[in-house]
């Protein structure tokens, strides 16, 4: 992807080696990657929690030291910065084309463990977004571990994990996750399992709507960005996440969507760069 040189956003908090609270999960990794799993990409940081506990019993609290941050750091945060400012450039336009405003999102860049609207989160929780302060929240040297562990590398894998969360505050905007706020107190689990694999898809389509207007705007892409990111959501998909953790795989309690799925939205949206193509929720098929 190509990003050098280009503007970065303001609406950045880095965080990162400031110190503070670690949470030390006991258990080991994979548990970690469980919980990692269930909420990456817009779960509930609450069920995670509860994921969490239920496995190991006990969750410890470490001081997480201070460090300067490396240059592999600082490269890091630019990009990030990049990709955001993409997202409102691409954002403002395309809800000025429908007047209306765009309040752009803010990005939180923390090492370890930090706080957020919608309550204390560490990297183990994954990339997500907070619609209760509006914010996304990253860590991103835990990110490129995800990525390798999932064989899911590449800088524009890392822009699509970026641009699925700045679409659920596109969600948050059109109004989207309010309604789906108060759908939740009157369906099943299973029910509400099946609207918010609706709701993710969504948010991968999104992201495929960024990276078309960014590639006109800007010309972003370089040769294998597109195989990255197909990647990256082909390596979240509920079904090779559950065949991985558990040996099976159990429609009923997807969250997120399939690996066929997520690709196909996320291709759906860059296609055609049609926001108004991505009713996910009126769908007869997914």
């Amino acid at each position: 992807m190509k990003w050098q040189g280009r503007r970065q956003s303001s609406n950045v908090e880095d965080a990162r080696g400031a110190g503070g609270r670690r949470l030390a999960l006991g258990g080991g990794l994979g548990t970690i990657l469980i919980a990692v799993l269930v909420l990456l990409f817009g779960g509930d940081l609450k069920d995670v929690l509860r994921v969490v506990s239920s496995q190991q019993g006990q969750v410890q609290s470490t001081s997480a030291p201070q460090g300067e941050l490396t240059p592999e750091d600082r490269a890091a945060g630019e990009f990030a910065a990049v990709v955001l400012a993409d997202t409102e450039d691409v954002w403002k336009a395309l809800f000025q084309a429908h007047g209306r405003a765009y309040r752009e999102p803010r990005l939180v860049l923390y090492s370890g463990h930090t706080d957020s609207g919608c309550g204390a989160t560490g990297a183990s929780t994954g990339p997500f977004y907070c619609p209760a302060d509006e914010k996304v929240y990253i860590d991103l040297r835990f990110l490129a571990e995800l990525q390798n562990r999932l064989k899911a590398p590449g800088d524009f894998a890392a822009a699509y994990v970026i641009a699925h969360e700045v679409g659920h505050h596109v969600q948050k905007a059109l109004g989207t996750l309010q309604r789906m706020e108060q759908a939740r107190a009157r369906l099943s689990e299973a029910d509400y399992n099946q609207l918010n694999v609706r709701l993710e898809l969504q948010a991968d389509f999104f992201a495929g709507v960024w990276a078309h207007h960014a590639q006109r705007m800007k010309s972003i892409l370089e040769p294998g960005d597109m195989e990255e990111a197909l990647n990256a959501a082909s390596a979240v998909g509920d079904d090779r996440i559950q065949s991985q953790q558990q040996g099976y795989v159990n429609p009923d309690s997807f969250t997120h969507g399939t690996s066929e799925q997520r690709q196909r939205w996320f291709l759906k949206g860059f296609q055609t760069g049609d926001i108004t193509q991505g009713d996910t929720f009126s769908a007869r098929t997914l």
